[in-house]
């Protein structure tokens, strides 16, 4: 998210434009609940389509493969066909996907249904700005962008102990149903309350030429894998493994091990807006990137090179990982500020579909490390895996914070940012 020098708008923001971009909003909060979901019902996928890890994280990640592609190419669609109509569309194939995944009685149909959730989902993001961009004052843009991320984590929240809840209640299978059930109703409340206001942004061309200018500029590839290395953690080891990590190391039940995950997003939830503050106040995006970058590496090797922490402890350190790791968001402003503002939106674009790859990546790569280093042990038709095999399989993540460093030390700070 950019971050934007604001002047003070003593106009209210009427109700009904208000409720359109909660609406809105929403949908990214619904996005991150069903991202996170299958990290609580890994070993019930694993037992109900017979595989192991490999095949699950790359299950999982069919959601990231889908919303990652889809990223650009939104914009060209909600000039074309607006906001209202398609993210309707968006949320029913959501929905829809989500049913097909809980009914599937075959890996390739799971496959299809998980797809189409991440490609219904993309839409989330993208199109709470928008409706922003198009219906609140530009001096608030960044506060309800940041209003934005931060119901993301809250989704990403519902998605550990309250969903592993329901899975424990009613089964995996029952609990997906629920939530497309629920991706359809928010569908038909945005077609209801939701309205389209035309503003001419540029054509499919002008983007066209924003990408190509975009992909010359050396700070833009910086941001990307600045982006991809500080979220790639949160979405592979938050997003899907932490749960069964947890519960194998620490021995926790389900419930418990997924609270003690959801900490990592409530960490993300505080720190992107606080450091997107600092930034602003500092006028500085290089250093506090750099910092957080140092700090999110040695947070999480802790977890996972360190000795079995005290369950506070452990609490307090997933807590302060998630914070600074939110750093990531200062990539969206550093990118903006480094280009011409006719190619900002399409440099956004190009650093969020590294952000969001950085898990459809992870995910299954983490899975197959956990298959090399299993010892066939199997309970419930589900491969468990020990200790060291979780150990060696998450050992690339805080090797991506040292490319992160690389990454930021390479970075020019912008000029807006000096200038603030």
């Amino acid at each position: 998210m950019p971050a934007q020098t604001t002047t003070p708008v003593a106009t209210a923001i009427p109700m009904r434009v208000l409720a359109m971009w909660a609406l809105a909003a929403s949908t990214f909060l619904y996005a991150f609940l069903q991202r996170v979901s299958p990290s609580v019902m890994v070993a019930e996928l694993m037992a109900g389509f017979g595989v192991g890890a490999a095949l699950l994280g790359n299950l999982s990640a069919f959601y990231l493969y889908a919303y990652a592609a889809l990223q650009i190419p939104l914009g060209i669609l909600f000039d074309r066909f607006g906001v209202r109509r398609l993210m309707t569309v968006s949320l029913l194939i959501s929905g829809s996907g989500s049913i097909l995944f809980a009914s599937a009685g075959t890996l390739e149909l799971a496959y299809l249904g998980r797809m189409l959730v991440g490609a219904g989902v993309a839409c989330s993001w993208v199109g709470a700005l928008t409706v922003a961009a198009h219906w609140l004052p530009a001096s608030r843009f960044a506060l309800f962008a940041g209003l934005a991320q931060l119901l993301g984590m809250i989704g990403a929240i519902f998605g550990q102990a309250p969903l592993a809840a329901a899975v424990a209640q009613y089964g995996w299978r029952s609990t997906l149903i629920a939530l497309g059930a629920l991706g359809g109703a928010m569908a038909i409340a945005i077609f209801a309350v939701l309205r389209d206001r035309t503003i001419a942004i540029g054509s499919t061309t002008r983007l066209a030429d924003g990408i190509r200018s975009v992909i010359r500029v050396r700070d833009t590839w910086a941001c990307a894998v600045f982006g991809f290395a500080m979220t790639g953690p949160m979405l592979a080891f938050a997003g899907l493994w932490a749960v069964p990590y947890l519960m194998t190391v620490y021995e926790l039940p389900r419930t418990q091990a997924a609270g003690m995950t959801s900490l990592i997003f409530a960490g993300w939830g505080i720190g992107a807006p606080a450091i997107g503050w600092l930034s602003d106040h500092l006028g500085r995006r290089r250093l506090p990137m750099l910092i957080c970058a140092a700090t999110a590496g040695v947070l999480l090797s802790a977890v996972i090179f360190g000795p079995r922490w005290p369950l506070w402890a452990l609490g307090i350190i997933l807590t302060l990982h998630g914070a600074v790791a939110s750093a990531m968001v200062l990539t969206f402003a550093m990118v903006k500020e480094h280009n011409p503002a006719g190619a900002s939106a399409a440099a956004m674009g190009v650093v969020n579909t590294f952000v969001v790859g950085s898990g459809a990546l992870l995910q299954p790569l983490i899975g197959w490390l956990l298959d090399l280093g299993w010892d066939g042990t199997i309970v419930d038709n589900a491969r468990v895996y020990d200790t060291l095999a979780y150990t060696q399989a998450l050992t690339p993540l805080p090797l991506l914070f040292v490319a992160a460093l690389a990454a930021g030390a390479t970075m020019r700070e912008s000029g807006h940012a000096r200038a603030r």
